[in-house]
């Protein structure tokens, strides 16, 4: 970019997903049907903006899902509060729930558009962003292009990208260089990390460690939680969080064989997607757990065995009454997802082997003694069976973990000392 020819694999994507772009409707409504858009915002996936671009310096902040989103929004809170207008797109429903409930007020949010030239145009065109700030390793070729020839600055934050990742692209290293080139600084996660970028040709790099860390726990509701504790009652809970496919039958497998020996264990799955929720209420069902549902506004009583967690912004309550967590996404093949939450509130963390999304602090966990890695249903059980009779042994997980991740936080001041130029330059640009 900046200038240079593309390379041809550029080329040819660029051809493509212009070509491709004519689908997008047919696309669109197929996501609708399964619930992952949000009919009502479909013009916002072709670069059409449905509200009006605020005065003033602009900083854009994309976060791709979930995950993203929560790590970037202590950012987005500092930026807001120096009086920058802060747009957020993310690409997921669920994060845009999540952005809804727990973003600064005065901050737009904005799906992010699909990567064809003329829809990201459209949304540069309206938008005209003077810093963009993209979170772990959103680099999308049309998107980069773009930006590049308006001259936009662009920093990556909380910037990762894994061994596999990295594999990949150095299959097409001219292909790397021409996208990572345009980034003006990566931010990277670690130092392994920091090599991955500089090797595949980020012209600069430094080492800001993981946003993630510096995330508050999630709230609560106080009512909420009185509510829910009142309906638990004394009965010892084990959470199953941002469970995948193929993981809740497990859950319910260890929980079946938990209840020989804690009777009274009421088991909750808040699956990561949470329009599963029906999905894992059939499977409760077909076992004849007693199985209530949070989207259908019920409440657990005596004779439920499995509780399904599936609305967006209450992980708070569900970690806070919760003495043990299993973290999804690791039984099977996702990479794992994120344990900070809970190891801040004082919740015991079990996860499975398949973490690599969050390599790095799992292994200081695992080291630390503040989690512990299980295999399958079975491994589930005896650990929950051992940390819920062992009240000693789970303080002292507990407050391990919680030092584990405290001692690595630090990443929002280093991120927010790195792009203070771009934000002091911005601002006498708005002068």
């Amino acid at each position: 970019m900046k200038g240079r020819a593309l390379p041809l694999t550029l080329r040819l994507y660029r051809g493509a997903s212009s070509a491709a772009a004519l689908l997008a409707p047919a696309w669109l409504s197929y996501r609708v049907s399964k619930g992952k858009e949000d009919p009502a915002r479909l013009a916002e996936r072709r670069g059409r903006a449905s509200t009006p671009r605020p005065r003033g310096p602009l900083v854009w902040v994309h976060g791709a899902s979930v995950g993203e989103v929560i790590s970037v929004l202590p950012l987005i809170e500092r930026l807001d509060a120096r009086g920058f207008q802060v747009l957020l797109t993310s690409g997921t429903l669920t994060s845009s729930r999540v952005a809804a409930h727990r973003a600064p007020p005065r901050v737009i949010h904005q799906f992010v558009p699909l990567d064809a030239r003329g829809f990201v145009a459209r949304f540069l065109d309206h938008w005209a962003p003077d810093l963009v700030l993209l979170a772990e390793s959103e680099l999308w070729p049309n998107l980069l292009a773009e930006l590049g020839r308006r001259g936009t600055p662009i920093v990556l934050v909380n910037g990762r990208l894994s061994e596999r990742s990295a594999r990949r692209w150095s299959r097409l290293p001219r292909s790397a260089r021409a996208l990572l080139s345009r980034v003006d600084l990566c931010l990277a996660q670690t130092d392994e990390d920091g090599q991955r970028f500089r090797d595949l040709g980020t012209p600069r790099v430094e080492v800001c460690g993981n946003l993630k860390f510096d995330v508050p726990p999630p709230g609560v509701d106080p009512a909420e939680f009185q509510r829910f504790a009142k309906a638990v009652g004394p009965r010892p809970v084990l959470l199953a969080a941002s469970t995948h496919e193929g993981e809740e039958e497990a859950v319910i497998e260890a929980h079946e064989m938990l209840v020989t020996r804690v009777p009274n264990l009421l088991t909750v799955i808040a699956p990561r997607h949470p329009e599963r929720g029906a999905q894992v209420a059939a499977l409760g069902a077909e076992v004849q757990l007693g199985v209530r549902q949070r989207q259908l506004g019920e409440l657990p009583d005596p004779g439920t065995g499995l509780y399904v967690a599936d609305t967006i912004g209450e992980m708070g309550l569900f970690y806070r009454c919760a003495p043990v967590v299993f973290m999804g996404g690791s039984l099977v093949e996702h990479g794992g997802q994120n344990p900070i939450e809970p190891a801040k509130l004082g919740t015991v963390v079990l996860h499975g082997p398949h973490v690599w999304n969050f390599a790095e602090v799992y292994q200081r966990l695992d080291a630390e003694e503040g989690a512990l890695e299980i295999a399958d249903a079975p491994g589930l059980a005896r650990a929950v069976y051992a940390f819920l009779k062992d009240s000693q042994l789970r303080t002292q997980t507990a407050d391990a973990a919680f030092a584990t991740v405290a001692a690595l936080g630090g990443a929002l001041e280093r991120t927010l000392a790195a792009i203070e130029p771009y934000l002091v330059h911005i601002r006498l640009q708005a002068r």
